[in-house]
């Protein structure tokens, strides 16, 4: 049980860290993010946690400095 804590907390903080960059890039971009809607985001979402596989923890230069993954552009998957 200690261990599925421990995986929960890791993926809460991924999201939350990560939904706070995309939210601060979204309105540096000048994309009208309003305050109603972002206090609906919710970090307990793990759809994009792959949890059955393999894993590779390196850490790439940019990471191991304190900066973030860039994050994914929508369109560039069209």
């Amino acid at each position: 049980m200690g261990a599925l804590g421990l995986v929960l907390n890791m993926i809460v903080l991924w999201n939350t860290i990560y939904i706070a960059a995309t939210v601060k890039q979204l309105r540096s971009e000048g994309y009208p993010v309003a305050d109603e809607d972002v206090v609906r985001l919710s970090p307990l979402l793990y759809e994009h946690i792959n949890m059955l596989g393999r894993y590779s923890f390196s850490v790439p230069e940019a990471v191991t400095k304190g900066e973030l993954r860039p994050l994914r552009n929508p369109a560039d998957d069209e």
